[in-house]
């Protein structure tokens, strides 16, 4: 049983290097996002009495598919020799701006007040986006 699990973790470790170049911080924060977004949603719509499956795999479909453009990001990166993976992290600060946009929405959806400053962390990540 160890040796299946130390595969399954090397095999993971190629591929997360292979797909993003590693695993950096910015991967990191971005699957928080993810992961909040989608809690996030499934509270607003059950609160709202809007539970879809179809809804929600649909959700995930479009989650799974932005990881994917991040990777092909990174293959973009490597194929125009970049070292510093601007052009990953730009996507992947692109859709930081879309997630944070979007757990707020959510959280509007549920009555809960958002802070200013979190509105404003919104607009300087779109700035970002809109400067890389």
């Amino acid at each position: 049983m160890d040796k299946i699990f130390q595969s399954v973790v090397a095999v993971s470790g190629v591929i997360t290097s292979f797909l993003f170049g590693g695993w950096p911080l910015l991967l990191n924060i971005f699957l928080a996002f993810v992961v909040i977004d989608y809690i996030t949603g499934l509270i607003a719509s059950g609160i709202q009495g809007q539970l879809n499956s179809k809804v929600g795999w649909k959700g995930i479909a479009r989650k799974v598919v932005m990881f994917l453009i991040i990777a092909v990001a990174h293959m973009v990166d490597i194929l125009l020799e970049i070292q510093t993976d601007m052009i990953r992290n730009a996507v992947i600060f692109f859709y930081l701006a879309n997630e944070l946009l979007s757990i707020i929405e959510n959280a509007g959806r549920i009555g809960i007040p958002i802070p200013r400053i979190l509105l404003n962390a919104v607009e300087a990540l779109k700035g970002r986006v809109r400067n890389k």
